[in-house]
């Protein structure tokens, strides 16, 4: 029974294998803040309420509105109202209420991070059958120096004939229909008004209002400012581009001054050629002014492109500074892990950003492949925090494979071909561990099923699945070689040995691992089972990884010298160290893309991707880190 030691097991052997395959920034967002409005308007059925909301958090409003209950703090979850989107004042019409009740009423507003909520308002509904109008405030619109265009909504008379409406407008906050106002006709319904003789540059409060025997209703204050009469345009600067990929990036943008005139649409725009515009490839991140982030899709591997952010006022369209940046020809992907030594979580880096697969403790990233646009992680999920289950992810959602029980389950390499994809690992069935392949999700027991075996790498060519491993004797592990379901022994079979990768091109077989001499572990390769030794015997070596393009043979591995452990990478049999032995470093995976050779491991506890020899490290200087497969398409 294997034992829970997941960190070790990845520093010192990644199971992983690699696939035959044709050549294939930013601000940290928050809660909106919001407040709410006092409780006009109020009848035994309905009443007027609202909020304002001065801060988005970061990011778009998509939805506001009030909510009510007969208890304290209500929620979304329960009655309310949806009242458009964005920052700003905004009215909400509560219908439906008992007379002579009372309630409690909040303002909402959602962004992507959540739900933010504003103070707990109270009020009770009459009980005369015949009360205020209710009315809401439209939004204003069509702003000038001089003019806007206002309205409101008369959704209830009150039980009385409403015999005036219209909306009055001041500097104060809630004006009343005894200043500036107008008249808009009589009764229920929608109805416009034309705000005039404002002054330029001046901010003004609006309120519709709805008159009837018992008296004057108000809707919502709404706020807005009447164009400068030197209103400009805004002023904006283009972030970095960051999170390059070949179909996608990430921009954005900072609006420092609206120029007089409210910010109505705020993005970026991006083109082949300099200067883009916004009537062409662009997007749509909100209003206002404040930093902004944009998502940049739809791109061409290979490609550069140019990139300004805009900002549109009354005054047009301004551009800030012109970025550029051109998309990989390939993308690179690459799971593993980053602890403190003690916590820590799984991880699939794709160019070098990073997106946490899960924080479960005791979880695994073992293997990737990436099928089209989806991408396949193979690993091991922490689930109770105990036993770990067999899982794979796609596009960042896991499966469980295995069952939950009392020990540990394994997922360590993972294959698609064509619709199906295929897992292998090990699943603890009663006391045993069963070697096993999943296609779909689905189990077979690779092994006779009452002995324990351990498939390391799983690959699929030509309807055949091929699976390499180990399987324990008495005394020694045997590598072995199992082609749909039927094992070969990769070398004698009568000393220790393990296969960890397995990799077919055409007709021929390749398989890495290591077979003992009685003395010291020999890293080899195996061509349809006949071995070629890759070290001369000093120290004990492994081969993790083979990847065979043509006639060139690829093996990633490790050689265990006096002091440390040393990478290499393997090219027909000739070594090439990684690192410089200084400190301990693995060689756990290597694809190779046209003439790139890009190797996966770890070297002084850290996650490493070497791209012909040249080492980047994956995880933060802080933490510790492991990097077990690697994938280029």
């Amino acid at each position: 029974m294997k034992k829970l030691s997941f960190f070790l097991l990845l520093a010192i052997i990644s199971f992983n294998c690699q696939k035959d395959i044709s050549q294939q920034n930013s601000t940290t967002s928050v809660l909106p803040t919001i407040t709410t409005v006092a409780t006009t308007s109020i009848t035994a059925a309905n009443a007027l309420s609202g909020g304002n909301i001065t801060a988005d958090g970061g990011a778009a409003i998509t939805a506001r509105g009030v909510c009510w209950a007969t208890t304290t703090d209500p929620g979304i979850t329960g009655n309310h109202t949806s009242d458009g989107t964005g920052t700003g004042i905004f009215a909400s019409s509560i219908t439906g209420l008992i007379a002579n009740t009372h309630y409690h009423v909040r303002a909402y507003a959602t962004n992507s991070i959540g739900t933010a909520y504003g103070a707990d308002s109270t009020f009770t509904t009459t009980t005369s059958a015949t009360a205020l109008p209710t009315v809401t405030t439209s939004s204003i619109t069509a702003i000038t120096t001089t003019a806007a265009t206002g309205g409101g909504n008369v959704t209830a008379d009150g039980g009385a004939t409403v015999t005036a409406r219209g909306v009055c407008w001041s500097i104060t906050t809630n004006p009343v229909a005894t200043g500036i106002h107008t008249t808009d006709g009589t009764g229920t319904g929608i109805f416009t008004s034309a705000v005039t003789g404002l002054t330029a540059g001046t901010t003004y409060h609006v309120r519709a209002y709805a008159t009837n025997s018992v008296g004057t209703a108000y809707g919502g204050d709404s706020v807005f400012t009447a164009t400068s009469a030197t209103a400009g345009l805004p002023t904006i600067t283009t972030t970095a581009i960051t999170a390059i990929n070949t179909t996608d990036a990430a921009g954005g943008g900072n609006i420092t001054s609206d120029g007089g005139a409210p910010v109505t649409a705020r993005g970026v725009c991006w083109n082949t050629t300099t200067n883009p515009v916004a009537t062409g490839n662009h997007t749509i991140d909100g209003t206002g002014t404040g930093i902004f982030t944009s998502a940049i899709t739809g791109l061409t591997k290979a490609t550069t492109y140019y990139v300004r952010a805009y900002a549109t006022n009354s005054a047009g369209t301004t551009y800030g500074n012109e970025q550029s940046f051109t998309t990989p020809l390939y993308d690179v992907y690459v799971v593993g892990d980053e602890n403190n030594g003690f916590t820590g979580d799984v991880r699939l880096w794709r160019n070098g950003v990073a997106t946490v697969l899960t924080g479960v403790p005791y979880s695994q990233a073992n293997s990737v492949f990436v099928n089209g646009s989806d991408i396949y992680v193979a690993g091991v999920l922490g689930g109770n925090g105990v036993y770990g289950q067999a899982a794979v992810w796609k596009n960042g959602v896991p499966t469980v494979l295995s069952s939950p029980t009392s020990h540990n389950s394994y997922a360590n390499s993972v294959y698609v071909s064509g619709s199906d994809v295929y897992v292998s690992g090990d699943e603890a069935v009663g006391s045993i561990d069963a070697g096993t392949v999943w296609k779909n999700g689905v189990g077979s027991v690779v092994n006779n099923g009452i002995q324990n075996a351990y498939p390391r790498c799983v690959f699929v060519s030509g309807g055949n699945i091929y699976v390499s491993g180990y399987e324990p004797n008495v005394t020694y592990n045997q590598a072995k070689l199992w082609k749909n379901g039927v094992a070969t022994i990769m070398g004698a079979g009568t000393i220790k040995a393990d296969a960890f990768s397995v990799f077919v091109s055409g007709s021929d077989v390749y398989v890495a691992g290591y077979e003992s001499n009685g003395s010291k572990n020999i890293a080899r390769v195996w061509k349809n089972g006949v071995a070629t030794v890759l070290n001369d015997g000093t120290y004990s070596a492994y081969g993790q990884s083979v990847y065979v393009v043509g006639s060139d043979v690829y093996v990633a591995g490790y050689e265990s010298r006096t002091i440390n452990n040393v990478a290499i990478l393997w090219k027909n049999g000739v070594p090439t160290d990684l690192s410089t032995g200084t400190n301990n470093a693995y060689a756990n995976s290597v694809f190779v893309y046209g003439s790139d050779v890009y190797v996966a491991g770890q070297e002084s506890s850290k996650a490493m991707l070497w791209k012909n020899g040249v080492a980047t490290v994956l995880n933060s200087n802080s933490m510790y880190g492991n990097a077990n497969s690697v994938f280029v398409k």
